[in-house]
């Protein structure tokens, strides 16, 4: 069995996130999903607008996602890895380079971001006055 692990925020859920867990599950036969906690998420500067138990939820529901864990600190990850037997760490290519350390304890792996979306281009939108730009994205 191959087992796949990702962590993120995953606030405002949409279908980047959705097609991120797609692509990661097809790698192996378990995803696993770190979720950032509520008190995570202070440290790294960053507030969600769900909590994270809506997010652990909304992203438990996903069809792709065998398991969610709560992710509360950067150095959880060699922990995780190794007591979950994952044998692919993923993440977005935005933080290329970030994690080549893990690689001592499973392969790593960074994949392209789903073009044309965005939580924080959701966000930016969803501030501007009303009726300015919401017009559905190419997909």
């Amino acid at each position: 069995m191959t087992t796949i692990l990702t962590y993120g925020t995953y606030d405002l859920f949409h279908y980047g996130h959705v097609r991120l867990f797609s692509r990661l599950a097809a790698l192996g036969d378990r995803l696993i999903v770190g979720v950032s906690t509520d008190e995570f998420n202070a440290l790294k500067g960053k507030a969600a607008f769900f909590s994270y138990q809506q997010r652990a939820e909304i992203v438990a529901a996903c069809r792709f996602v065998s398991l969610v864990i709560p992710e509360t600190h950067w150095e959880q990850k060699p922990r995780d890895i190794k007591g979950y037997g994952v044998d692919v760490f993923a993440m977005g290519d935005d933080w290329q380079g970030k994690f080549d350390h893990l690689g001592e304890f499973c392969k790593v792996l960074y994949l392209p971001r789903t073009e044309y979306i965005s939580t924080t281009e959701i966000r930016t939108t969803l501030a501007e006055p009303a009726g300015l730009g919401l017009q559905p994205r190419q997909a």
